[in-house]
């Protein structure tokens, strides 16, 4: 079954009209237009219908549009260092990257750069050792306890959100679901819960974070609340142990056996706990409005539920939650017929990548069948594999198959987003992230 992407009236737009040619977008700013964030597909097309590997003008960064290209990236830790991975441009290395093997100065100087302490901007082998101490958090068994929890966890917040017909679906039920999952999984004590939904959802930080198209500063670390968290909780099992979650997070070692110090778990367990929250609610999001906009795709997937997971896919290809991921070149090479300097940065973008027509065919269709579709780089690729991808997958089919038991239709809320032929959304004021700030729903109850 295939429908087509609508075309989006959206809160922001750009100044242009539709009758804009590819020498239009060498004016555009990815990094700071806001009709970017609104819509980047235009941009991302034209971009690769040029090369897929092509160098913007404003802050010197080469956007890889290409799927092909962005794998190879991806796979290449030789050559391409994640020290920049979340900061890219912004504010820049410390000192100038000369020379043609950069490797020793990123080295040097990696600690001075924003987030240098989490997992998704280290390198091997100290990325190697601290993943494999994540993915001992990650167990299949650890995961098949967290989904049995989710289905009793969806239920009971269901039955809240539902009672109305109608309300804000990020607020209201997927900002709140994932946090209390990915802290169920982490083993956060339940009488500390009401106090991480109180500061993480109900008091969120100001600004747009990192990645946001404002001027706000980045700090080198904004995780403090999480960090404080969980240094009391490891460093007091370490202390007294108990058969519970977080002594297994306590005395989980590397892989040579040596205990790692309190502080390298503490980031591990904050980066999995602030990252995946934050992508799986914009999966929920992308999911949730794709399915109100669509009856007869909604009145498919309640007659076929066997589809809601190729559907899942199908909504991490056509809105992944991470637009893109840095990566800075140690050495000169060749991508997609390109030459690459050392120390050169690159955004490597999986949303584009994932609309690549090469890999994809008829890429702005939203296809539920899709054959390929797991194919696509929505969690990246290589090391930097997203290691929360089975728990996200989760979270998103026990939320549809949850919402779709319970009602007989769901429906965008025309009083805050339009009618359907001219809808209004706005999305999260970043370059990196895609996803909605807000969701306005209706629905009629189960019959």
């Amino acid at each position: 079954m295939r429908i087509v992407l609508p075309s989006l009236v959206v809160e922001v737009v750009t100044e242009k009209g539709p009758e804009q040619t590819v020498d239009d977008f060498e004016a555009i700013d990815f990094f700071r237009d806001e009709a970017q964030v609104a819509d980047p597909y235009p941009y991302f097309d034209a971009l690769r219908g040029r090369c897929p590997v092509q160098r913007e003008p404003h802050h010197d960064v080469l956007m890889v549009t290409g799927y092909d290209e962005a794998v190879q990236i991806y796979n290449d830790t030789d050559t391409f260092s994640s020290c920049v991975s979340v900061t890219g441009p912004f504010p820049g290395f410390p000192v100038p990257l000369e020379g043609d093997d950069v490797s020793e100065l990123i080295e040097r100087h990696r600690d001075e750069l924003p987030m240098s302490d989490q997992l998704p901007t280290l390198d091997p082998p100290a990325h190697t050792d601290h993943r494999a101490l994540l993915m001992r958090l990650i167990t299949p068994k650890r995961l098949k306890e967290n989904e049995a929890s989710m289905w009793h966890l969806a239920d009971g917040m269901l039955e809240e959100f539902l009672a109305p017909g109608h309300g804000e679906f990020i607020g209201g039920f997927a900002g709140p679901f994932t946090l209390l999952v990915i802290a169920d999984l982490l083993g956060v004590p339940e009488e500390d819960r009401e106090d991480f939904m109180d500061t993480l959802q109900r008091r969120p930080p100001a600004g747009g974070g990192v990645g946001s198209t404002g001027d706000d500063t980045l700090h080198h670390s904004p995780l403090e609340y999480l960090y404080g968290r969980f240094t009391t909780y490891i460093e007091d099992r370490r202390r007294e142990p108990r058969e519970d979650v977080l002594t297994g997070l306590a005395t989980a070692t590397f892989p040579d056996g040596s205990v790692p110090e309190v502080i390298d778990v503490v980031r591990v367990a904050t980066n999995l706990f602030a990252a995946g929250q934050e992508t799986t609610v914009r999966l929920l999001g992308s999911a949730l409005k794709v399915l109100a906009e669509r009856p007869e795709l909604q009145r498919l997937l309640r007659a076929e539920r066997d589809r809601v997971p190729n559907f899942i896919e199908e909504t991490l290809r056509a809105e992944s939650p991470v637009k893109g991921d840095f990566r800075l070149s140690k050495v000169p090479t060749t991508v997609g017929g390109v030459d690459i300097p050392a120390g050169t940065t690159l955004m490597v973008l999986n949303s584009a990548a994932n609309r690549d027509p090469r890999q994809f065919e008829d890429p702005a269709e939203f296809e539920v069948g899709r054959a390929n579709v797991r194919r696509h780089l929505a969690f990246g690729r290589g090391v930097h594999t997203c290691p929360g991808a089975p728990l996200a997958r989760a979270e998103a089919r026990v939320t549809l198959e949850r919402l779709l038991d319970r009602t007989s239709e769901i429906r965008i809320a025309e009083s805050a987003h339009g009618p359907a032929d001219a809808r209004r959304y706005s999305y999260v004021p970043t370059f990196i992230l895609r996803g909605l700030t807000h969701l306005e729903l209706e629905w009629s109850p189960a019959r």
